[in-house]
């Protein structure tokens, strides 16, 4: 898939015409006769062409005054692949702003952690996606507020606080603009539920749906005020919702194996922290407002999402950050594509399309846990994290299992004895010299990221290797060319294949892999029997 497909007219009409749901979160299209603006694979009868305009993303088609389409809701497609296959200034302000910093600190917050001028950071947004942060932002708030709205029985003020806006004023208006309706229309829209409409839910796919929930009790009013650098202007105090748990449904284009992205997540799993329970891959979840219990579990066209939060302000990061552990918003048409040109990787990939990268919710704690795991059993690795986690993580509660603990913060690592950690001298040294740089600020792990300079500050530490730092790229960072010729079980998986089996020559046959190296892992290491590549029982 190119970059700036929307750019390509006759590319886009086709896809229109063929309803073709791949292509779901690539682009948008408006149409000049109603106003509206769609996903490509709307069910209703496409346009005629030359009412067909195309647009980069959701915001660029609100700003250009179209509205949200009732019936294919378009707001609620797939993100788009691009923001996690790139690294370049407007892919790590999309991770970002998906991630909630407009939202929290602003578009100079956003231009801060990028390291560019707030100016540049607009321009070039503008440029490629037809809108600036701030209507980016306003356009996830407006799917934030509309999922809330219509799964819940939260007030309208509650609603309105949850999803990041300033004063119920500014909710009202933005939900009128883009949906052309008002809160309170958008909410008797949804059907009553009984054991017909329970049913359908079930069978059919709805993007990011939720259960109703039972009003909540009203908190003490707390203000909120406007983020630097935004356009909004506040309101009334809004009240403050109570810890909520909610029912969602995670859409991702298919296909979808399952296999070696939850196995992955249950055998390496954190007690206290992490568990496989009733089908469902279960953690907690530290979030800028407070924390979360998130329950994830594969259905056949969705991921089925149990959340609990303690502030509902963190609904959209603790969303956006479950969807990039499971890397749902993949492309797997073009990767296992591209994958399938090598002969002897073709076999693997048809016989189980669709595999993800595993990746997390925090890179902090994946490069902690990485360190753990150096040089030891997959048994060991847990063992010595759950050890830091029980001395040192924060206590949460979990009345429906088995997890107590969120992962302890670089700051509560940085002031852990090295003399307690059950390792060698030199991977006691390697733990304190990542956790110190971590907590102090002279190594950050995010989102924003540029992947190879923080390769390179990642080498700079002691103990750091090859390994360890293509595995922090590949699951913290996010980057699908990460790539383990190293590896144990990619060289033997290799070998069996009739692959180039020393890291060399391996490195040199995997370029035709680009850039899906990390993906081609995933299919070396399913051929090996161990947890991680099944999804358990």
């Amino acid at each position: 898939m190119l970059n700036g497909m929307y750019t390509d007219r006759e590319r886009c009409v086709r896809a229109v015409q063929s309803k073709d749901a791949r292509f779901d979160g690539w682009f948008f299209t408006a149409v000049l006769t109603t106003g509206i603006y769609c996903r490509p694979s709307c069910p209703v009868v496409a346009p005629k062409p030359e009412n067909m305009v195309f647009h980069a993303s959701a915001a660029a088609c609100q700003q250009a005054g179209f509205r949200a389409c009732k019936r294919c809701r378009p707001d609620t497609s797939p993100g788009s692949p691009e923001w996690n296959r790139r690294a370049d200034l407007v892919a790590r302000a999309m991770r970002l702003i998906a991630d909630g910093v407009v939202d929290r600190e602003g578009v100079p917050g956003l231009a801060g952690r990028l390291g560019y001028s707030t100016r540049q950071v607009e321009r070039q947004l503008l440029a490629e996606l037809g809108a600036g942060p701030q209507a980016l932002a306003r356009a996830q708030r407006a799917q934030t507020a509309r999922l809330l709205v219509e799964s819940t029985q939260l007030s309208m003020a509650d609603v309105a606080f949850a999803a990041g806006f300033a004063s119920v004023r500014t909710f009202n208006d933005t939900v009128r603009e883009v949906f052309a309706l008002s809160p309170t229309e958008l909410r008797a829209r949804v059907p009553k539920r009984n054991d017909t409409t329970a049913a359908a839910l079930r069978t059919r796919p709805v993007p990011l749906h939720a259960l109703p929930l039972p009003a909540l009790p009203p908190h003490t009013p707390t203000p909120r005020t406007p983020p630097p650098g935004t356009t909004e202007t506040p309101g009334a105090p809004i009240v403050t919702p109570a810890p909520a748990t909610l029912h969602l449904r995670l859409p991702f284009r298919a296909p979808l194996n399952p296999d070696n992205l939850f196995g992955h997540l249950a055998a390496t799993a954190v007690p206290g922290v992490e568990e496989w329970r009733d089908g469902a891959y279960r953690r907690t979840l530290r979030l800028p407002y407070g924390h979360g219990i998130v329950g994830l579990a594969p259905r056949p066209d969705h991921i089925a999402c149990r959340l609990t939060l303690s502030d509902l302000r963190d609904l959209t990061v603790a969303i956006s950050r479950c969807r990039r552990m499971l890397d749902l918003d993949a492309d797997p048409v073009a990767v296992d594509d591209q994958l399938r040109t090598d002969p002897l990787l073709a076999p693997l990939v048809d016989k189980a399309p669709g595999r993800r990268v595993p990746r997390t919710v925090d890179e902090a704690e994946f490069a902690v846990r990485a360190v753990l795991g150096q040089q030891v059993s997959t048994a060991a690795a847990r063992t010595h994290a759950a050890r830091l986690v029980t001395a040192h993580g924060d206590p949460v509660d979990d009345p429906e299992g088995g997890l107590t603990h969120l992962f302890p913060t670089p700051e509560a690592l940085a002031g852990v004895d090295p003399g307690s950690l059950a390792m060698p001298g030199s991977r006691r040294t390697t733990f304190t010299s990542l956790v110190e740089q971590l907590a102090d600020g002279r190594l950050r792990l995010g989102v924003e990221c540029d992947w190879e300079e923080t390769r390179a500050r990642l080498l700079a530490l002691p103990g750091f290797g090859p390994w360890t730092v293509d595995v922090i790229a590949m699951r913290a960072l996010g980057d699908p060319d990460a790539f383990l010729p190293t590896d144990l079980g990619v060289r033997r998986a290799a070998q069996q294949l009739g692959l180039p089996s020393t890291p060399a020559a391996l490195t040199a046959r995997a370029a035709g892999w680009r850039p899906w190296r990390a993906y081609a892992v995933q299919y070396l290491w399913a051929t090996d029997s161990h947890p991680i590549n099944f999804l358990p029982a």
